[in-house]
């Protein structure tokens, strides 16, 4: 857990992808994309079915840790809008474990807008919490700020000749971006336009590392 500034809010990242807000004693969390497997077998693409009991164990891991109160969800935290009446039991249980004890709330994202029956929680389209808004995505138009995901942001370098991927936070003056919690998703390089669109050349790439932040200037 690498504590950081954003915005003035003392803030703790987690090697994991997740965020924990000590002050409110809340984890962040963005892109679960729970039962994506699933959702590609319904299209004739098998993938192992695994994805969701591997995301839900490690969120469960991070609850433990942490003993948060709250757990904020930043959006597509399902594939698809009826992921949660794929989910296995085992699955299931887990997640309704989780959202039985806790101050649980969806964000709703592009990939899970129409969500309906969502395991416990509640659904808002997005928040402001202590002076921060969380949304899914951010908005060029915001001039508060804002937690989102949706680009499932991974910084690329060269170490040593080798390619090098690795998921980060993206942070501006204004903007932070969490990347991808789901166990089944992809990411988008940090430096790509569209994240420097909404976070302007002066973002960078945050890798926390044990004890340690990693700062990595995009525009460079």
């Amino acid at each position: 857990m690498v504590p950081f500034s954003f915005a003035d809010h003392d803030l703790c990242a987690l090697p994991g992808g997740a965020l924990y807000w000590p002050a409110r004693r809340a984890l962040i969390v963005a892109d679960l994309h729970l039962e994506k497997a699933s959702w590609f077998a319904i299209g004739g693409q098998l993938l192992p079915p695994y994805d969701s009991i591997a995301t839900l164990t490690d969120l469960t891991a991070l609850a433990v840790a942490c003993a948060p109160r709250e757990i904020w969800c930043l959006g597509d935290s399902f594939h698809d809008s009826a992921g949660c009446e794929r989910l296995p039991a085992r699955a299931q249980a887990l997640l309704r474990s989780l959202t039985g004890a806790l101050d649980w709330v969806w964000i709703t994202g592009n990939h899970d807008a129409g969500l309906i029956d969502h395991c416990g929680g509640r659904i808002v389209d997005e928040a402001e919490v202590d002076g921060l808004i969380l949304r899914h995505e951010a908005s060029p138009h915001e001039p508060r700020p804002e937690l989102s995901g949706h680009f499932h942001p991974k910084l690329r370098v060269s170490v040593r000749g080798r390619r090098v991927a690795r998921r980060c936070f993206v942070a501006s003056a204004t903007k932070l971006i969490l990347p991808a919690f789901g166990s089944l998703t992809g990411g988008l390089d940090a430096a790509h336009p569209e994240i420097l669109r909404l976070t302007g050349r002066a973002a960078q790439a945050l890798v926390p590392i044990e004890s340690r932040m990693l700062r990595f200037p995009l525009a460079a």
